[in-house]
């Protein structure tokens, strides 16, 4: 996978990621940039122990998505969102752990299946399930996947209840995870902390894949209907 990635990052031509990589002794190895700033988990910390102000977090939860709005006007999809997926920092928010990530005409990935299942995405783990392959990501997908993590940050649970479906994570593994949230009937978990934003989370986890907003769209209802 670092091959991968590293192949990806030169077709990005991203102005502000500079990587280094090569073959040694019959290895492949990178060096990326450093990002000096917290990840999207940690800038939420605060606001999940009850002590922090909501600011912060909004700005981040913006911040975020405009930058993957940015790489979907791209044509490219990370792929592989999660909480500690992109650091903010001073000057912007940064994407890192790119080995998933495809646009068109750039084949995808043989390994990928998705990504954290948590965070996956009810059409593309059914497609998954129905044995498509290759498994080709979605900027639809991923923005239920950026929804997902923004929910994730805020009550530092998954999105999904699976304690009421009597699903075990730990138990079914990767591969159950993805056949049972394929099925699309596991409710949202109920912590309501952040009542304003997780409405709006909530709307972008239920909706019909042709409703689901985009990137920028969701940033923009962040900043409308959440804003401290």
């Amino acid at each position: 996978m670092t091959a991968r990635e590293a192949t990806v990052l030169d077709q990005m031509r991203l102005s502000w990621y500079r990587a280094a990589h090569g073959n040694a002794a019959d290895a492949y190895w990178i060096v990326t940039q450093w990002f000096t700033g917290p990840s999207t988990r940690e800038a939420f910390a605060a606001v999940r122990d009850g002590e922090g102000d909501r600011r912060d977090a909004y700005r981040a939860a913006v911040d975020l998505c405009r930058t993957v709005a940015g790489l979907h006007e791209r044509g490219w999809v990370h792929a592989d969102l999660q909480p500690e997926h992109a650091i903010h920092t001073t000057t912007g928010v940064r994407l890192i752990d790119m080995s998933w990530s495809w646009r068109p005409g750039f084949s995808p990935s043989p390994r990928f299946m998705g990504g954290v299942p948590h965070l996956l995405a009810p059409e593309l783990a059914a497609s998954i399930e129905a044995g498509v392959r290759p498994v080709m990501p979605s900027s639809s997908a991923e923005v239920y996947a950026l929804a997902g993590l923004l929910w994730t940050c805020v009550t530092g649970r998954w999105p999904l209840d699976y304690g009421w479906a009597g699903i075990r994570p730990r138990s079914i593994g990767a591969a159950g995870l993805r056949q049972a949230i394929a099925v699309g009937t596991i409710p949202l978990d109920s912590a309501r902390p952040w009542p304003e934003l997780q409405h709006v989370l909530e709307e972008v986890l239920l909706a019909p894949v042709s409703e689901r907003p985009t990137a920028t769209r969701l940033a923009e209802l962040i900043d409308y209907k959440a804003r401290p």
